[in-house]
């Protein structure tokens, strides 16, 4: 449930901005159709940063509730405030998720040894598994491999989405951490490369819009079938990197609409819609990938 490709979920909106609960139901149904792996709900991609602390917990819930038990949700709990953090993951004991994915604190830039203090604190406060995600062109923080290798002896801290898409991290993690230590990719650009080197498949944007090809991408990819799976990821290639066009997710959400598979594109201050000079970019990504 925490490897192979797993969807970074969008949460749907109404024309004013509030959650859509059938368009979500709508895109959990096409996700567990597809065979994804997992949903993370509320994570960054998910606009964790603008909604309410109430409303991120509403939202996981309710895809708990649509899930029904057909597909395992991931819950997004990160915040730059180490007590946030754990009110969110609290939040979500006994709820149903399977773990949680918690960002590094976006803006603090806080040391590393203030990283590790505030995912031991997380992981200390639940029994729940405890995915790191390192992101640092979103949150100005790099967390390094030597802090991941301290982080990882911690009992429920079983993983990291790693965004940095930098490939020698794989390796670097690797090795200071024990063999069941669950590494996934954060940039879907270069997921396929990161498996190729030993990672467990990659939580992504694309997946959003290319559910069941990124499934194939990773099944592959876990069996070593290498060239197959690159056959289908040059084609999702031009969505990997448009998909980024504009800041995320802007343009994944467009493109989910587009596709009919939320009602609007709808996105709250301060992200605006995506530009009309975008649009032809992201159609062409589509097409190049089979999905027009």
């Amino acid at each position: 449930m925490f490897t192979g490709s797993i969807v970074a979920l969008v949460t749907p909106m109404d024309e004013k901005g509030n959650v859509c609960r059938s368009s979500l139901k709508k895109l959990i149904d096409y996700h567990v159709a597809s065979g994804t792996s997992a949903i993370v709900s509320v994570g960054t991609t998910g606009e964790s940063a603008t909604l309410s602390h109430d409303e991120h917990g509403d939202v996981v819930l309710m895809t708990l509730e649509l899930a029904d038990g057909r597909i395992p949700v991931i819950a997004g709990t990160g915040a730059n405030a180490t007590s946030e953090a754990i009110s969110l993951t609290k939040r979500f004991e006994n709820s149903g998720v399977v773990g949680c994915l918690t960002v590094t604190p976006y803006y603090n830039r806080p040391t590393q040894e203030g990283l590790y203090q505030h995912f031991k604190a997380i992981a200390g406060s639940t029994d729940l598994p405890q995915m790191l995600y390192n992101v640092p062109s979103r949150t100005g923080c790099d967390m390094l491999p030597e802090t991941v290798g301290r982080l990882a002896k911690i009992k429920n801290i079983i993983g990291i989405k790693e965004a940095t898409g930098n490939l020698t991290r794989v390796n670097q993690i690797k090795e200071l951490v024990e063999d069941d230590f669950i590494l996934v990719s954060g940039d879907d650009a270069s997921a396929l490369d990161f498996m190729q080197l030993g990672g467990h498949g990659v939580i992504s944007v694309t997946a959003n819009v290319a559910a069941r090809e990124m499934a194939e991408v990773c099944k592959l990819a876990a069996n070593g079938q290498y060239a197959q799976a690159r056959v289908i990821n040059e084609r999702l290639m031009p969505l990997h990197n448009k998909l980024f066009v504009e800041p995320n997710p802007i343009p994944v959400k467009w493109a989910c609409r587009e596709l009919g598979l939320v009602a609007t594109d709808t996105l709250r201050l301060p992200m605006t819609p995506l530009t009309e000079a975008s649009r032809p970019v992201i159609i062409s990504a589509l097409k190049h990938a089979g999905l027009l």
